[in-house]
This record gives structure tokens, sequence and C-alpha cells, in this order.
């Protein structure tokens, strides 16, 4: 069984969290795929951007890294807080066990940029948020990566991507990486992708 930690910090946006559990979901249901995504955050309810709550599955301070396959991190909103938690220790702290064990870790949006700060992506290539005149990848590159403008961004185990729009493109990703090329191109399709 494939075990994904989607880890909701406050201020998280819907669109980035969303694919990966329909995308697993499809996987589970469409193909039988023995894959389970546990939701975890530092509170039981996570606020989203546009003030959407969501109750997790698990606390940080409940999971060990060693138990999960892979991490995908939805980016967020500042002006909802979103770094407040991002930044912090523990969630920096556990982006580096995912990245010891090398497995993989996909962010979409500013998701990156907690990967980022947590040291793993210094001397690598990656991306976050281009808009707005690309102050967000400024950010990024401020911590030691090598910002590429494109849409998505692998650098070995870890996916980066540069807006919302990419969601899905970075779920598909993920599932590839638990499973096969050929599952997540029979999900994208039964999707309409």
């Amino acid at each position: 069984m494939a075990k994904i930690l989607l880890f909701l910090n406050k201020g998280f946006e819907t669109m980035a969290f969303s694919p990966f559990v329909d995308i697993c979901g499809w996987a589970r249901n469409d193909l039988d795929i023995d894959i389970h995504v546990t939701t975890v955050g530092f509170t039981k309810q996570v606020m989203s951007t546009f003030k959407i709550p969501v109750i997790v599955d698990e606390l940080i301070t409940d999971i060990d890294a060693r138990d999960y396959d892979a991490l995908p991190i939805p980016g967020g909103f500042e002006e909802y807080d979103f770094y407040d938690e991002a930044f912090s220790e523990p969630f920096l702290e556990l982006i580096r066990q995912f990245d010891k064990a090398h497995k993989p870790i996909a962010s979409i949006c500013t998701g990156a940029l907690p990967i980022g700060k947590s040291g793993v992506l210094a001397n690598r290539r990656g991306t976050t948020y281009h808009l707005s005149n690309g102050h967000r990848q400024q950010q990024l590159a401020k911590y030691g990566v090598h910002v590429v403008n494109e849409p998505l961004v692998q650098d070995d185990n870890i996916m980066t991507s540069y807006c919302p729009q990419t969601a899905a493109s970075v779920g598909f990703w993920l599932l590839e990486q638990l499973t096969d090329a050929r599952t997540a191109r029979a999900v994208k399709t039964a999707m309409g992708y």
C-alpha cells in the first residue's frame, strides 16, 4: 500500500489540496490501487485560504515520516497566514526527513517555499508562483534554489510548480511516482485529462 501524508498548513489553497485527494481516490475507486491519503496539520481543524475549514486525520505531533511514502504540500496565501505554520521548524524538519529518505515531495505553487526554506532544495532546481513580478520566485532563490521559470520543475525526488493551474499535473506526477506511468495514464483518461 502507498501512503501519502498530505500536509495542510493554515491558509493552504483548496485547489492545491484537492488534486491529491481526487487523483488518489480515482486510482483507488476505478483501478483498485491500494493508495491511501492521510491529511495532517498542526490543529485538528485547519482554515484554508478563503476561510474553508478542513478537519484533518492526524496532527503533526502524532505522525512518523517513516510510516509514509510521499509528502504533497499545497501552497497558500500569506494573507491567510500560510507561512506561520509552513515556515515552522517542525514542518521544515518533516520535509528534511522525507528528502533524506529520498521519498517524493510534491508541491503546488507557494508550497515550494517551505521546501526551499528547509534547505533541501539548495543548489537544486525548483519553481514557485511566477506572477506578481516574480516576487515569490525571488524569495525561493534566496534559499539557494536555482529557480526555473517553467510550470513544472522536477529535481530528483522533488516536484515544484509555479501556480494553481499546475495542480492536477503535480498530482498525476505523484501518482506515477508511487505506482507507474500506465496507472497514471489510466487515471488521467478516467478523469478526462
